[in-house]
């Protein structure tokens, strides 16, 4: 291979390998708004979170926590497919307490989401599709972040990242 062949081929290289470190680690996306469960069972949109509001906050502490729990150079690509945010809204309460989120053991937090772990070479490393479902939310220590509205619905991603991930043992298997 002629010096000209190489640097080009070396350059190429270097490019491909730039955008791939530019791309990010942990990707998050999902279902259409108006199928997601949060969403139908609240047209009226009550609270004081927007469906764009939550999903971007979610998926960015997503993105975050999981970015600390892969070993260099691996990927992760979650979908949500379904999500029921922890509490409900009881408007018949009266006209005041539209916009509360009651939190009961009754309305626990849910996330139906698919996963695929991408290996340092493109390979998918492991798939898989989880429900998860705290029942106990409200049974267990508060998270530190006590006024978060979304705490509950953190920790639930947070308790899915340790035991799927097992806290950066995930090896190429």
């Amino acid at each position: 291979m002629n010096k000209m062949k190489m640097i080009v081929l070396l350059a190429a290289m270097g490019l491909a390998g730039a955008a791939w470190a530019d791309s990010p680690r942990v990707t998050v996306t999902w279902a259409p708004t108006d199928k997601l469960t949060e969403v139908r069972q609240n047209p009226m949109q009550r609270g004081q979170m927007r469906p764009q509001d939550w999903e971007r906050e979610l998926s960015s502490y997503l993105q975050r926590r999981a970015d600390k729990q892969l070993p260099p150079g691996q990927r992760l690509d979650v979908t949500i497919d379904d999500i029921k945010l922890a509490g409900d809204y009881e408007p018949w309460h009266s006209p005041q307490a539209q916009d509360i989120r009651f939190m009961k053991d009754i309305y626990p937090p849910r996330v139906e989401l698919h996963y695929r772990l991408i290996g340092t070479d493109g390979q998918t490393l492991r798939e898989g599709s989880n429900k998860l479902l705290d029942l106990g939310y409200m049974e267990r220590p508060l998270p530190t972040t006590e006024t978060d509205p979304l705490r509950f619905d953190k920790r639930l991603f947070d308790d899915w990242l340790r035991k799927e991930f097992r806290d950066n043992n995930v090896a190429e298997r």
